[in-house]
């Protein structure tokens, strides 16, 4: 890996926990309804894919889906609130060469893609071979770092999203008791809500 991307990656990682109250509040403040969503710095276009991306890397099963629990919104708020300017226009731009690789490569009208190509999409654009994934232009984002960064930020805000905390992990609503014993005991073998 190159030493700036992974200063820049320990950068993002300090910046995650100096900014987690924050960061908190920005996704309680996710609260519309998923099917009128609309996003404030993703384009329309840059929105559905987003919300059918996510939703594949975190599916409905016998728990939510990352949509049902406004993943997309915290993510598009979260860019337009507390990523850099210059940040936000590299962004942009990934976010239109994926919109036109699935153009050209599956179909042009983004309402009548399927999961399957969405899959097909990560699958085949996500995890590339080391020389491919970082472009020559050290501040361009490709493909696949725009891919892998969408899969991280969903599991991010999956896991710290009232819905989630409060009924899928295990919760203690007034938090500083000191419990020891067998976390299966304790929890049912469920990791603590945040």
């Amino acid at each position: 890996m190159k030493r700036r991307e992974a200063l820049k990656n320990i950068g993002l990682s300090a910046g995650f926990v100096l900014a987690t109250p924050s960061i908190f509040s920005l996704l309680q403040s996710c609260r519309s309804d998923v099917a009128t969503w609309t996003p404030d710095f993703l384009s329309i276009d840059q929105g559905i894919v987003l919300k059918n991306l996510v939703d594949v890397i975190l599916p409905k099963t016998d728990i939510p889906s990352a949509t049902e629990v406004n993943v997309p919104e915290f993510i598009d708020k979260y860019l337009n609130e507390v990523t850099s300017i210059e940040d936000q226009s590299e962004i942009k731009k990934a976010y239109d060469i994926l919109i036109a690789i699935i153009k050209s490569d599956y179909n042009e009208d983004l309402s009548k893609l399927t999961e399957d190509d969405y899959k097909n999409l990560l699958d085949t654009k996500m995890n590339l071979p080391k020389d491919e994934i970082y472009s020559e232009d050290s501040t361009e984002i490709t493909t696949s770092q725009l891919l892998n960064s969408i899969k991280g930020f969903s599991i991010y805000a999956y896991r710290i999203s009232e819905t989630v905390g409060e009924t899928i992990l295990a919760y203690d609503p007034v938090p500083g008791a000191a419990y020891c014993g067998d976390l299966q005991e304790l929890t049912g073998g469920k990791s603590w809500s945040l």
